[in-house]
């Protein structure tokens, strides 16, 4: 096991703050991203035509962002945190002002890929940089803010869609981030970065082959036809790109970074976990909204999740210089299992407090997951490659997430009755809950 400082990095409080409030605005915009367009992409659709393009508007910016955010990590440990990070923001905002002024659905798509480009980019640098600027029993708290961010998006997003759809006009769901990201770029002027990159040439032909092999992969989980034929492509291609990076001097993505125990199994546990039940967020508005809740009620039941992650993410930087982090993510992961058995007994009647106590119990999971994953992905890796480590465990999370939503979804709609598919789909949850239950008794790391 390879332990390494957080890269040095000379900041005061008052300094903090302003890159504080960067990243996080930087966090909300391209979380908001993920979600906004739900609402408005039927009016969007309806005034600009080619609605056999409709699933590829989410499709491109989802499989962008995925596929972007470990190279993104790598280049970081290369040149630096500030410089990628900024270049983020701008790709972001390229995007985002290019999809406001998108006049087809054609161009929408592009641009999509183009901000999900920046949003790849940027998501890595919340955790990264708390890394840098926070000791271990701070980022717990670091971490739930963050989170917080992604639950208050999962709220206002379909609401702010609504507002600006009612009373402006559509295109202001992405000129909205202009000056939003103006103001992001603008504050890392007080991020006073003093992290000696590694200096070396960039692999770009690595990341060609992991990015064309990642988002054919991904593209199994969207298509219809031809699945097969992704799938294999996208399995040779990435077969390919683990023999290319062995040999090279400087992979896009270390492999001995698999050789690391502990990081490959959290690795492997955060992929499971959030293939298993993390999806529940898409699926439990709907229910609600079958058993005659309002979209309002059925989006703040999420809140339940978010409560809890902050609940488990703050004091888990303290706990973790305390237990461990192999004693702690073996909690979260009864926590998962927990949440799983109660959401297989979700039906028809149980109603509004029922569905947002077991999301309550499953932000519990995630929190401490979540956090002590990312937090061990910066300890136990040399400094220059805390970036692609961080990296890689969002990915995990991603490719996961990705999997489990477009499992889960099949279950739903390939069963007639809707209560049964929601039974089959939690069914699946629990039982690959059960497998992340146990990749975590693998993870033998004490001590940061």
């Amino acid at each position: 096991m390879t332990t390494g400082a957080p890269a040095a990095v000379k900041t005061t409080a008052s300094s903090r703050m302003p890159v504080m409030v960067s990243i996080v605005l930087a966090n909300l915009v391209a979380s908001m991203d993920t979600t906004i367009a739900n609402t408005t992409m039927p009016v969007i659709t309806e005034e600009l035509g080619g609605f056999e393009l409709y699933a590829w508007s989410f499709a491109s910016y989802m499989i962008m962002s995925t596929v972007v955010s470990p190279v993104a990590g790598r280049i970081s440990d290369l040149f630096g945190r500030k410089k990628i990070f900024a270049v983020g923001i701008i790709l972001f905002l390229l995007g985002s002002m290019l999809c406001g002024f998108s006049n087809s659905m054609l161009q929408l798509v592009i641009y999509r890929a183009v901000q999900g480009i920046g949003a790849g980019v940027m998501m890595p640098f919340p955790a990264i940089i708390a890394g840098d600027l926070f000791p271990v029993e701070k980022r717990g708290k670091i971490q739930a803010f963050f989170t917080a961010m992604w639950g208050l998006s999962a709220i206002l997003a379909p609401m702010l869609g609504a507002m600006f759809v009612e009373y402006a006009n559509w295109r202001w769901i992405f000129f909205i981030n202009i000056p939003i990201c103006i103001v992001s770029v603008a504050l890392l002027y007080f991020y006073k970065e003093v992290y000696q990159p590694k200096k070396s040439k960039v692999d770009l032909l690595g990341a060609f082959i992991f990015a064309v092999g990642v988002s054919l992969l991904l593209l199994t989980t969207i298509v219809e036809s031809n699945v097969y034929v992704y799938a294999l492509l996208g399995v040779v291609l990435m077969g390919l790109f683990v023999a290319y990076e062995k040999r090279h001097e400087s992979p896009i993505v270390p492999l001995s970074l698999l050789k690391n125990p502990p990081i490959a199994w959290m690795i492997v546990n955060s992929f499971l976990a959030c293939a298993s039940l993390f999806g529940a967020s898409n699926y439990i508005p709907l229910f609600l909204q079958k058993e005659s809740y309002s979209l309002f009620i059925s989006g703040v039941a999420l809140l339940g999740m978010s409560f809890g992650w902050m609940a488990m993410a703050v004091p888990a930087g303290k706990w973790i210089v305390k237990w461990g982090y192999g004693r702690l993510l073996i909690i979260g992961n009864i926590f998962l299992v927990l949440s799983g058995v109660m959401l297989l007994f979700l039906s028809e009647g149980t109603g509004f407090w029922y569905a947002s106590f077991a999301m309550f119990v499953q932000g519990l999971a995630f929190g401490m997951i979540a956090t002590v994953s990312v937090i061990g992905s910066q300890q136990l890796v040399k400094p220059h490659e805390k970036g692609i480590s961080t990296s890689l465990q969002l990915f995990s999370r991603n490719i996961g997430t990705a999997i489990g939503v477009t499992i889960m979804g099949a279950f739903l709609v390939k069963t007639t009755d809707f209560y049964l598919g929601i039974s089959n789909m939690f069914l699946y949850g629990f039982i690959v809950s059960l497998f992340a239950l146990a990749s975590s008794f693998m993870i033998k790391a004490k001590h940061t």
